[in-house]
């Protein structure tokens, strides 16, 4: 066999082998692929069969989409379909939970996580995505493919605000021009009361530092709690707070006070105080706008605005003639974590512009709770009454519960296809709720 033969026989060979080793390694990468998707399948098969329990109106799906994965508090969604969750506690030291489904077959294979702090408030606007501590706002920068360049470098909005162990959270979100960011800010005494004491702070010194949403530049790095600006006042607490780009305002979920009936038994039933004070949805139009608390309630059975105890009332007696009316008023205690207001298409079409909320607890009064609300909208107003919109969250009879609640919804957001999501911050898990059209 003369030399150029012998050169091209070992051609042949060599492309053989390499063809060989290309087929093999496709076959591998393929086998570990799949068996990846197995495996991650295998580990939410317990959740699917769970998902499937949610209770939902007819033409809905309900899927698991991840589970475990620690306390998620709210959630972002990107263009690409990207999933991101914020943690109240770090899971393997990290704060920030992605999930990815990078061949879009409703399986989110691909599980990362970055950030080295606690928060609830998550986001993504135009070229950056922001997250929250229990004291800030923080963003990191987008690439082309709209992904978080560098998990490592983001840029501070603001930081320094109060933080006093209890209603701590710092939800957060922007107007329809993204100039202003508005985040809420909690107050830790639940009434306002003097310490050790049935009365009430007169005036609330509370309501100078928290109690309220406080108004940010957007685009400006390094703000304290000095160049806010108080928006929204007399919210106990709004862990929910979205803005509606279509009446161009600031709608919150104030959560309501307790304790009634252990310093004020002559006005309030222990019962009364399981039952009282209505969570409320409010609607803040412009800077100043005031809910009222502490000097007043709203109570939804009487459809009143009534002065609290502390400040001279007796459960009947009313006030805050100032003050707002709620937009929707539901049970007490019932813990309303999340609001988002569907715009997409895919739902049908009484869905469109209505408000979802995530309630975190259970109330009393209805012997319900740890479910997905949903309140009809036309024309910037409730069109209808509120109804449950997913439930069995808790996986229990909350009138006769025979084990430990399972799921407590606290996070919404929408997808890109129109799905809705929900997380939830007791076990970790996040279910995308789709139509089947």
């Amino acid at each position: 066999m003369g030399f150029e033969s012998l050169r091209d026989h070992r051609k042949k060979d060599l492309y053989e082998s390499a063809g060989l080793f290309c087929f093999s390694s496709i076959f591998i990468a393929t086998y570990l692929h799949k068996m990846k998707k197995i495996l991650t399948l295998c580990l939410l098969a317990p959740s699917l069969i769970f998902a499937q329990e949610i209770k939902v109106p007819a033409g809905f799906r309900v899927s698991e989409i991840g589970k475990d994965l620690g306390p998620t508090r709210h959630l972002a969604v990107s263009k690409q379909g990207d999933v991101y969750a914020k943690l109240s506690k770090l899971k393997d030291g990290k704060g920030i939970v992605l999930l990815k489904d990078r061949d879009k077959d409703g399986v989110y294979e691909d599980q990362s996580m970055f950030g080295n702090y606690t928060g609830t408030g998550i986001a993504i606007q135009d070229d950056y995505f922001y997250a929250s501590s229990n004291k800030g706002v923080f963003r990191y920068a987008l690439n082309v493919n709209g992904q978080v360049a560098d998990w490592n470098t983001f840029e501070t909005i603001v930081d320094g605000l109060p933080d006093h162990g209890r209603d701590n959270a710092k939800p957060f979100v922007f107007d329809q021009d993204r100039k202003h960011i508005y985040v809420t800010i909690g107050s830790w005494n639940d009434p306002c009361r003097v310490p050790g004491t049935g009365k009430g702070m007169s005036p609330c010194a509370v309501l100078d530092s928290a109690g309220g949403v406080w108004r940010f530049e957007a685009n400006k790095l390094n703000q304290g709690f000095a160049d806010g600006t108080r928006f929204a006042t007399g919210l106990k607490n709004a862990v929910g707070i979205t803005w509606n780009n279509s009446t161009k305002s600031l709608f919150a979920m104030a959560h309501g006070r307790g304790q009634f009936h252990d310093f004020y038994p002559q006005y309030y039933t222990p019962k009364q105080s399981q039952e009282l004070p209505a969570e409320a949805m409010y609607e803040f139009k412009k800077v100043g706008d005031d809910a009222g608390w502490p000097y007043i309630y709203y109570d939804h059975f009487q459809k009143k605005k009534i002065l609290a105890p502390e400040y001279g009332g007796d459960g009947k007696k009313t006030g805050g003639e100032n003050a707002l009316d709620p937009v929707v008023a539901f049970p007490a205690h019932i813990g309303p974590n999340d609001i988002l207001f569907y715009t997409g298409n895919s739902f049908p079409a009484r869905y469109k512009n209505g408000a979802f909320i995530a309630f975190h607890g259970q109330s009393a009064e209805l012997k319900k709770g740890y479910f997905v609300a949903f309140v009809p909208f036309k024309n910037g107003k409730p069109s209808g009454p509120w109804e449950i919109f997913a439930d069995n969250f808790s996986g229990q009879d909350l009138t006769k519960p025979t084990g430990p609640i399972e799921h407590r919804p606290c996070g919404l957001a929408q997808g890109p296809d129109g799905s809705l999501f929900v997380c939830d911050d007791l076990n970790g898990s996040i279910w995308r709720i789709s139509f089947q059209k």
